[in-house]
């Protein structure tokens, strides 16, 4: 353990560390082979504002939407046809961490097109196109957790398709995700499915937190309110685990555990520090903890491998502490419910905007490499 590097002992630790990006560059030059050999990343999440960059910088797409404009494709078609076409080739290359881990990790995760994330049926289709058009066992269909959301995720995992529930930042809204999950799991036991093979993880925010609440903090300029800056992401995901605890610990979860199902797992996404104040692996190791998933942008992941310090698990026994963050943050007059409901709104309009610009952006190159022809 002493000699292993940082990502080895967090490994060791019981976290699972996923990439947060991909493009066609990363899979075409063997950078993600690299990483997985050397860095101890086992799955791969990506995003609306992660495509919109892969696809709209350099020139690793133009071929395919050459090809594309001259079949006549469509705008959305076309990134359907390129995002999916990346995550089932992620897939592939994952698919010996997947197949040893029984399913768990070696996971690929693609998002439902952000602007349906008020629409529960439109959601439900979009899932279900993304999974049919990936066509892996390993793929993770991304859907947020808005309040129309639940109802999608339930009907998604009833349908047997594993779901990456993302966009969480509450604990009341967490809660309600894992009821979710685990309702969705009772309908597809009833449809027939095998539960072993369906998988879940829940991404719980944790930098945002802090970037929204230490500029409240900052506002209000006292020691007492300084002296709380950059506590809460932490604070806020330790209380997040201790749900993840309760509530796979009850007499419903153990039914379905009978059953053959897996525990939906926390996943700290939003896991790259914004402030330079604060220790560039703030994220990881305060949050490590046996059953959850780190998702890292590549200059985290680096960080970590670098200089990170290992100290097993910082989650349990700190949630005494971690309440009186958030009670001191009440006592300031600092809400933790608009805080979360501006975060998600937030969240998502930056979501929708990235996808706005890519369509904007694949439209302008469709038109180009039809004039071209």
């Amino acid at each position: 353990m002493t000699n292993a590097t940082p990502t080895a002992q967090l490994s060791d630790a019981g976290v699972s560390i996923w990439l947060d990006d991909l493009s066609r560059e990363r899979l075409a030059s063997g950078s993600l082979q690299k990483l997985i050999d050397e860095k101890n990343v086992v799955g791969v999440t990506t995003n609306p504002s992660i495509f919109q960059a892969a696809i709209t910088s350099g020139s690793d797409y133009d071929a395919k939407i050459a090809e594309l404009a001259a079949q006549g494709t469509g705008v959305e078609e076309t990134i359907f046809e390129i995002t999916t076409t990346d995550v089932a080739d992620a897939c592939d290359l994952f698919a010996p961490i997947a197949t040893a881990s029984s399913g768990v990790d070696g996971r690929v995760s693609i998002e439902v097109d952000p602007r349906l994330a008020w629409d529960t049926e439109g959601t439900i289709a979009e899932a279900k196109n993304l999974y049919k058009k990936v066509d892996k066992d390993n793929v993770l269909i991304k859907i947020p957790a808005t309040l129309e959301g639940l109802a999608a995720i339930s009907a998604t995992l009833a349908e047997g398709i594993s779901v990456n529930v993302t966009l969480i930042f509450s604990l009341e809204r967490y809660r309600a995700v894992i009821n979710a999950f685990q309702a969705g799991l009772e309908q597809a036991k009833e449809n027939g499915h095998d539960l072993s093979k369906i998988h879940s993880v829940a991404s719980f925010f944790v930098s945002r937190v802090d970037s929204e609440i230490d500029k409240r903090l900052d506002a209000i300029g006292t020691d007492a309110a300084k002296a709380l800056k950059g506590k809460a992401g932490v604070a806020n995901a330790r209380l997040a685990y201790q749900v993840y605890e309760e509530l796979f610990s009850t007499e419903r979860w153990a039914v379905l555990a009978e059953a053959g199902a897996l525990p939906q797992r926390p996943l700290w996404a939003s896991t790259g520090v914004k402030d330079p104040a604060y220790s560039d692996t703030l994220y990881v190791t305060g949050l490590a903890a046996a059953g959850v998933v780190n998702t890292m942008p590549e200059k985290t992941l680096d960080a970590t491998f670098d200089h990170g310090v290992v100290t097993g698990d910082t989650i349990s026994g700190a949630y005494a502490e971690s309440k009186a963050v958030l009670y001191a943050l009440d006592a300031l007059g600092i809400s933790y419910n608009e805080v979360v409901a501006l975060l998600e709104s937030e969240g998502l309009d930056k979501f929708v905007a990235s996808w706005k610009e890519l369509l904007a952006d694949v439209e302008g190159a469709l038109a180009a490499a039809r004039k071209s022809s």
